[in-house]
């Protein structure tokens, strides 16, 4: 199964990353099991998770995700053959945010607590934190891969100026640098990514592992009416953001694509991002396996140049 590098972090991932948001939330224990079983039998290894997953969902608190996650590893016997990914710094409540030296030190214990596990191959910023120095934040990551909890660090949510004063931050004082973003980024979520990040990235030799891959399910084109805004939980954020004339002209080609393909929409929307350049791998969520399959599908799906530039055409 082919492998890209991330970044300059020393860690290869698959082509696809699952998103474990969906652990504790719209997947159980035991359908995250038989994901995460479907996930690595097709070569994958790299899964993303974050301590606040799924602390939005009825009765959660956060770290369900990780939990999840943990407990699938340690009765699989297999940390050591997944890439995992999971953040710090967002509002856990009564157990902190942000990204001083004292919240990260305590949530980073209890990632790996729940995590059942040693070390954390990526850890990421979740959410850019204003209010601590960014030396602070810096500082106590070089302490925590000197000790071997983390293998690399890495930004999520992060500006391009704020991204590139952190990596000057890093050179200066030999601090770790970031060595992935994760951003916002699919087919019809392009300038902010595209806007100054991409370059950055690229002249960094940064990583990318874009979130929110397939819009939240519109790019599967399973949702096209007001009918269908019922069958998710997040039906009512997809018609706010995406029915417009824009989203339902980028669905009409990536029908079109996926039909000269014999292929699906959604793989064609992560093909698509897989071929971008400087892309890692693109993170994207399932909650059955037909789901999943599909999102496998897309690592060996290449799509013709005229359908790229069709793409690009319609999606700008």
């Amino acid at each position: 199964m082919q492998r890209r590098k991330l970044g300059e972090s020393g860690l290869d991932v698959s082509l696809l990353c699952f998103g474990g948001n969906v652990f504790g939330w719209t997947a159980d224990e035991q359908t995250s099991f038989e994901l995460l079983d479907a996930f690595v039998a097709a070569g994958m290894n790299f899964i993303d998770t974050a301590d606040v997953y799924a602390k939005w969902a009825p009765g959660n608190t956060g770290g369900e995700s990780e939990t999840i996650l943990g407990r699938w590893m340690k009765l699989r016997g297999n940390r050591d053959k997944v890439i995992i990914a999971t953040k710090v710094g967002s509002d856990m409540g009564p157990q902190g945010k942000g990204l001083s030296r004292a919240h990260i030190v305590r949530a980073v214990d209890a990632s790996l607590k729940r995590l059942q596990a040693d070390y954390i191959d990526l850890y990421q910023s979740h959410i850019d934190d204003t209010e601590t120095p960014l030396e602070e934040t810096l500082a106590t990551y070089a302490d925590l891969v000197a000790r071997g909890k983390v293998r690399a660090v890495g930004a999520s949510n992060y500006s391009a100026e704020r991204l590139a004063e952190a990596m000057e931050v890093s050179g200066r004082h030999n601090y770790p640098r970031y060595k992935s973003l994760q951003p916002l980024y699919n087919i019809y979520d392009r300038a902010g990514y595209e806007g100054g990040l991409e370059s950055l990235c690229r002249t960094a030799g940064l990583g990318v592992i874009s979130y929110s891959s397939l819009a939240s399910g519109f790019l599967t084109g399973k949702y096209r009416s007001d009918n269908d805004i019922s069958k998710s939980a997040r039906g009512q954020g997809v018609k706010r953001k995406y029915f417009n004339t824009r989203g339902f002209r980028l669905l009409d080609a990536l029908d079109e694509v996926a039909r000269q393909h014999r292929s699906t929409p959604a793989a064609v929307a992560l093909a698509w991002l897989i071929a971008r350049p400087n892309m890692t791998a693109p993170i994207a969520s399932a909650t059955n396996l037909d789901q999943l399959n599909e999102l496998i599908g897309a690592t060996q799906l290449e799509l013709a140049p005229a359908s790229i530039e069709r793409l690009n055409q319609v999606s700008v």
